[in-house]
């Protein structure tokens, strides 16, 4: 097991910095933005998108699923790639697949052709990511520009999620849904004009290969487990269509393990996952992915559905969380070449269980700047909080492990994603259901229970952070 010192500060480096690092930061940034972006932007043009090309429920579910599943599944194998081809052929390589995929889902006159637009957004995005982060990495070397540059990049990526329901409203009510994939292109065209003026070309790495086995099962396993988790909500936890694979891929990540603790090049290196600052990382990004989609989940459905809030209306309910995450990166970027990072994650953890605790406190007729906006404020300082040091400590003097050691926050977050919008899901529809009749006040009770539940969760996740990346105790 290897480990770093106590606080989110690199090692020092002579070599001089790039003079375009901050174009690149700029670049990578709104690549990221793009993929951040398009995990909501559908979410309320669906009924529009429904309606227009007459989507079963089940192929309107895919729409969602299908991107997080090919994007989260590819996450790993698309570090790797980073390492064989090079950080800037893979970002150019991601930002074309990413726009042509988009293209063709929105030109879509069918549920196949949407779907397979979706599902090529996600392996493009799944490339794309590991190569920012690695992009990042090798950017900012140095304490005092690395806390900055990460907390821009943590800004932008936590936001992103907001503003996607925001662009979602404003485009399906003013343009056509269509539009909710076409505005990708220009950001894709101009993503690729900065990486080809700021990213340097990086060597392959020596002696670099694909473990094939590994991708294979890390693949499946990741994917039939992000599969499992988005049939519980509408199929339940015992229905073959969830049991089936949930099991499925824990057994492909039980041999995947074995395998890469055996093979000479793995996919993820063991050692990126045992080093206790990188795993404290990853597990408080899970934590904070289960609580904040909890929370935008919940508080989508209660701007909507209890306040009657319409689309653009909501998305500009989210803003406040927009300017907790600021408040939150602007605190910490600071601290973090001279705080522990034990110090660093878990209250941000912790403010992020206020948040979801608050939240268990909501009513049908509490007003949204009493009671729904401290909860956007407290999750986006949490957020933002942990984003930007999970992000830094995930790639922090992780040499050429640094593309997979990224992806790796993200696999964090896209599995805590699914987990906590299916098993929060299915306990407040369980806890609705047994309040009463159909109403706004089962609903709400619905979510009461869920959010106090994930706020006892993200408590219990920010101990055992705090502890994961203490100091290794003294042999005696």
């Amino acid at each position: 097991m290897t480990t770093t010192t106590g606080s989110a500060r690199p090692p020092t480096d002579a070599v001089q910095p790039d003079p375009r690092r901050w174009w690149a930061l700029a670049t990578v940034a709104t690549a990221q933005l793009m993929i951040g972006i398009d995990m909501t932007i559908m979410n309320i043009a669906l009924p529009s998108v429904q309606r227009v090309l007459n989507l079963s429920g089940p192929d309107r579910q895919w729409v969602i699923t299908l991107f997080a599943l090919c994007y989260g599944g590819l996450l790993l194998l698309g570090g790797r790639l980073a390492n064989l081809f090079g950080r800037r052929r893979v970002l150019l390589a991601g930002l074309a697949g990413f726009a042509a995929a988009s293209a063709l889902a929105g030109a879509a006159t069918g549920s196949a052709l949407l779907l397979t637009g979706r599902a090529l957004q996600g392996v493009s995005g799944a490339l794309l990511t590991p190569a920012v982060l690695a992009t990042l990495a090798a950017a900012f070397p140095s304490p005092a520009e690395r806390g900055r540059a990460f907390g821009i990049y943590g800004t932008i990526m936590g936001s992103s999620s907001g503003l996607g329901l925001l662009l979602g409203g404003v485009l399906t009510d003013y343009l056509d849904w269509r539009w909710c994939m076409y505005v990708n292109l220009p950001i894709a065209a101009l993503a690729t004009a900065g990486v080809l003026y700021a990213v340097r070309p990086s060597p392959r790495m020596a002696g670099a290969r694909i473990d094939i086995t590994g991708a294979i099962l890390a693949t499946a396993g990741l994917m039939a487990l992000v599969l499992g988790f988005a049939r519980a909500e509408p199929d339940g936890w015992d229905a073959p269509a969830t049991l089936g694979p949930l099991a499925a891929g824990a057994l492909a990540l039980v041999a995947f393990v074995w395998v890469q603790a055996r093979v000479k090049r793995p996919l993820l290196p063991l050692r990126v996952v045992l080093n206790r600052h990188r795993g404290g990382s990853y597990l408080a990004v899970f934590g904070l992915a289960v609580g904040m989609f909890a929370a935008l989940f919940f508080l989508t459905f209660y701007l909507q559905n209890v306040l009657g809030y319409s689309p653009i209306q909501t998305g500009l309910g989210f803003l406040p969380l927009t300017a907790g995450l600021m408040a939150g990166v602007r605190a910490v970027s600071p601290l973090m070449a001279r705080t522990p990072v034990r110090t660093l994650l878990s209250p941000g953890l912790l403010a992020i269980a206020v948040g979801l605790a608050l939240l268990g406190l909501l009513r049908p007729d509490s007003g949204y700047w009493l009671s729904v906006a401290p909860v956007f404020l407290l999750v986006g300082l949490g957020a933002g909080w942990v984003l930007v040091t999970a992000n830094s400590t995930a790639t922090l003097a992780a040499g050429a492990d640094s593309a997979v050691a990224g992806a790796m926050v993200m696999t964090s977050q896209q599995i805590g994603a699914s987990v906590g919008t299916a098993l929060l899901s299915t306990i407040a529809g369980t806890a609705a259901a047994a309040y009463g009749p159909p109403s706004a006040e089962a609903t709400v009770h619905g979510f009461n229970v869920a959010s106090l539940g994930a706020a006892g969760f993200l408590c219990l996740t920010a101990i055992a952070v705090f502890f994961i990346t203490g100091p290794r105790r003294a042999q005696p």
